[in-house]
């Protein structure tokens, strides 16, 4: 039986119940962990709860600089998106929560660490590999595997039997996770892939439909790949994450409704806001056009789905990962200019791009006159591309 245990906590429905039932189940000291990742809570108001709930001792981090500095903006480097659309806000943020929690573990010198995952869903992957790769030997409490409640309802019913204060309900299951990143929203009434997402639940962004009648041009400034000023002023990451997520949310961009395949092997439908997250890449996408090589970004874009399947899947402390990164990061570091970008009622259109080392060269791709440019020369580049087709409809005829 573990003696000290340091467990993930957010004070929502899942952990508060899961605070209660370990110190009741294993009579032992349970640490509660709080990470601000950007969630947008009164984490004062997290801490007492979680001391009212049960907890010996609570520990609440602000990440949220390391949140953005070594998580977001290396996934942004890599043009990270699980299966086109999604950008991974959670997935981004269980390795930190992870590696921070594991600091407690060490601190306290405790010997079980617990979280509020599902036995269905990624996150338990997500924290459990991260726990594993700081201590190889760590006890890992998963309650949602081993205890008898088998619905959010039951327990909703748990917290009005134990006197637990909770914001979920009965009529709104569904789970929310919030971060400087994203929000995302899945379960309960969501779980229909048919019906629309209630307007209601968007907590970041403004509906598009009333969203300004008038455009937001932005210029966002990268270098080497990583976002560093809006408009002119430059930001540390969250203080410009936050600026970019305050423009997009605005006029309504970032949202997203998918149904997305879960690594423990179902699909499931999540809908997400990452209104700042969307500018950025966006940006740092066009900047990209004229400063890199179009075989670098071939190549960079063919890795991309496995590098987000890595993060995706909970294996961001897998040397895999690492490998990829120092390639995203050293096919980054000619990436520097600025872009221009309009939002308007949902949409993020790049309408300019520039940069100091610009490979776009007008001389060159001008339709006017001009003597850098032998079009001539077109003829045998098309004759020996089209080699290979013409000797097979040769093939073909001659049979």
């Amino acid at each position: 039986m573990p003696k000290k245990i340091v467990l993930a906590y957010s004070g929502g429905l899942d952990t508060s119940v899961i605070m209660r039932w370990l110190a009741e189940t294993y009579q032992s000291e349970v640490i509660a962990f709080c990470a601000d990742v950007g969630q947008g809570e009164d984490l004062e108001a997290v801490r007492k709860k979680a001391l009212a709930t049960g907890a010996s001792k609570v520990y609440v981090e602000d990440l949220r600089e390391e949140f953005v500095r070594d998580f977001v903006f290396p996934a942004l480097r890599a043009d990270a998106a699980y299966e086109q659309d999604y950008l991974m806000g959670t997935s981004l943020a269980r390795p930190l929560i992870a590696k921070a929690q594991m600091e407690v573990v060490k601190k306290e010198g405790a010997d079980a660490v617990s979280h509020g995952s599902t036995g269905k869903g990624n996150d338990q992957v997500r924290f459990e590999l991260g726990y594993y790769h700081f201590d190889p030997q760590i006890e890992i409490i998963a309650p949602w595997r081993i205890w008898n409640m088998k619905s959010r309802s039951d327990l909703i019913a748990y917290t009005k039997e134990h006197k637990i204060d909770v914001e979920a309900t009965a009529s709104k299951p569904y789970s929310i996770d919030r971060n400087l990143f994203h929000t995302s929203y899945e379960g309960g009434i969501l779980e229909d892939p048919w019906n629309e997402p209630d307007a209601a639940i968007f907590q970041l962004t403004k509906n598009p439909e009333q969203a300004p009648d008038k455009p937001r041009y932005v210029e966002v400034e990268i270098d080497g790949g990583t976002p560093v000023a809006i408009d002119g002023e430059k930001l540390s990451p969250a203080a410009l994450l936050t600026k970019a997520n305050a423009l997009a949310a605005e006029h309504g961009v970032g949202r997203v409704d998918l149904v997305e395949d879960r690594y423990v092997g179902m699909k499931a439908r999540g809908v997400y806001e990452t209104p700042g997250g969307t500018l950025l890449r966006r940006a740092r996408r066009a900047v990209e056009t004229v400063t890199l090589d179009r075989e670098v970004i071939q190549l960079r874009d063919t890795l991309m789905p496995r590098y987000a399947q890595l993060v995706y899947n909970g294996f961001w402390f897998a040397p895999e990962r690492l490998l990829l990164q120092k390639l995203c990061d050293e096919a980054s570091v000619p990436v520097t200019g600025t872009a221009r970008v309009k939002l308007y009622k949902g949409s993020c259109i790049v309408v300019g791009r520039k940069a100091p080392k610009s490979l776009y060269r007008p001389d060159f791709a001008t339709f006017e006159a001009e003597q850098v440019y032998d079009q001539k020369d077109a003829g045998g580049f098309i004759k020996l591309n089209a080699l290979r087709l013409r000797i097979a409809q040769q093939l073909r005829s001659s049979k």
